[in-house]
């Protein structure tokens, strides 16, 4: 690009930040505020080749969403998951590292193809054509553990002038505006579907928040809970109770949140799930079959989890599930200041007595007649009739699961862990810098 190509239109940076608003305004989530936004300042005349943006999140499983942007190519989307360690000597020797352990709020190199690289990252981006880089940090507020990190690159062959460094140090600011919108956005929803459920989560975001409000489904209904759980709590530390519980559940409650399940609430040492299906045969059968399906992973999940804690000198964790078909009430009860979001009614309270069961019966997995029907040809063993307090009379058989039922399969239970991202330690180490010490740094470098 020639030098009289180098100013920049205000005018045109001023539209992009008003289309910032706007999209924020409008709700749109980062990945579309992103792309749009690196799109239109390159429509804007500046020259950029390559956009690189991180995005702190509070999310249980992952840290960041991580977005790099090449001129006329897809949009690379990455989530950055949590994990705990010592950041890669690539990292260590890495622009945004520098940046974090100088506290710096940006970083700007020209290339100068006679002047060996300074980062280990400049080779690539000069192998692309890149002349110049401007790395940045900016914060959403006063906490430093939430917040926005990013650099732009261009290949112009003047690099990045005034009026262009002028602009993106402007328009920066918009960006972070309406990024923590959209994370905030994005945030609530992953909040609602992490700690509600899926559905639960998305009807209180539309506005289902007063007591009393919800409806009655249908519903193939699961409850399970874990064996000797209090004796484990008497007798072992807290993190040992906790890392067991931790397993139960990964164990027999992942299979029922999947599938058309919904794990409704954790109680305790236990769980209640439901399969909502319509009011007629074929969709009870659907419901139910996948249900049973669920019940038959998490027994062999349940099987290899004891084998390696006997490998590993440990107990077998018992556990029961009770399998149940009904009307429930599914919305909001509590205080009108303290809500939650589940499912009531009789059958709730008889999948729980059928759970129960499993105590006095040498049996797992326990079933209602009524359930059992919507099965097809699955092989059934009827144990008795229950007259159970304060409920109707309820027949109660055990599956045959020595069987394989129709399910795919869904990985190995522990997480498969590919090599940390360099974006990924950015935000981990972003999320940490504040608790650094002079003398942790020291050990690091």
């Amino acid at each position: 690009m020639s030098t009289a190509q180098a100013e920049i239109s205000a005018i045109l940076v001023d539209r992009v930040a008003d289309w910032l608003a706007q999209s924020a305004l409008a709700g749109n989530d980062l990945e579309t505020l992103v792309k749009g936004f690196c799109e239109r300042l390159a429509a804007a005349g500046l020259p950029l080749k390559r956009v690189h943006l991180s995005f702190s999140m509070l999310h249980p499983l992952y840290d960041a969403l991580g977005f790099t942007w090449f001129r006329g190519q897809d949009m690379e989307v990455e989530g950055f998951r949590k994990k705990a360690g010592v950041p890669s000597d690539r990292f260590l020797t890495s622009p945004y590292y520098h940046l974090l352990s100088n506290k710096l709020d940006h970083l700007r190199r020209r290339f100068d193809p006679s002047v060996p690289s300074e980062f280990p990252v400049f080779d690539e981006l000069r192998l692309m054509g890149v002349t110049d880089y401007l790395a940045f940090v900016q914060p959403f507020s006063g906490n430093t553990s939430q917040g926005m990190m990013g650099s732009w690159s261009t290949d112009s062959a003047a690099g990045f002038s005034d009026s262009m460094i002028s602009a993106l140090l402007r328009i920066q600011s918009h960006l972070a505006i309406a990024a923590k919108m959209a994370v905030l956005t994005k945030l609530a929803d992953n909040m609602m579907t992490t700690y509600l459920g899926g559905d639960a989560g998305r009807r209180v975001l539309d506005g289902q928040i007063k007591r009393g409000e919800g409806d009655t489904i249908r519903a193939a209904l699961v409850m399970a809970d874990m064996r000797g759980s209090s004796r484990l709590a008497e007798t072992s530390g807290r993190e040992i109770y906790i890392d067991t519980l931790n397993q139960f559940f990964d164990a027999v409650a992942a299979p029922f949140n999947r599938k058309g399940g919904q794990i409704m609430s954790f109680i305790g040492d236990g769980f209640i799930a439901v399969y909502p299906c319509e009011r007629h045969r074929s969709q009870s059968e659907i419901a139910c079959q996948a249900a049973l399906a669920a019940a038959h992973k998490a027994t062999e999940r349940m099987t290899d989890l004891n084998l390696r804690r006997k490998e590993q000198g440990l107990g077998d964790i018992g556990f029961g599930i009770g399998l149940h078909v009904g009307n429930v009430m599914f919305g909001n009860v509590g205080l009108t200041d303290r809500l939650t979001f589940s499912v009531f009614g009789s059958a709730v309270n008889e999948v729980q007595r059928l759970q129960t069961l499993t105590k006095k019966y040498p049996h797992s997995v326990l079933a209602s007649k009524d359930f059992a029907s919507y099965c097809g040809a699955n092989s059934w063993l009827t144990l008795g009739n229950e007259e159970l307090a304060g409920i109707k009379k309820l027949t109660v058989l055990s599956p045959d699961l020595s069987g394989a039922l129709a399910l795919d399969e869904d990985g190995a239970m522990e997480p498969i862990y590919d090599r940390m991202s360099d974006a990924e330690q950015v935000m981990l180490l972003h999320r940490d810098a504040a608790r650094l010490s002079a003398g942790d740094r020291r050990k690091l470098q």
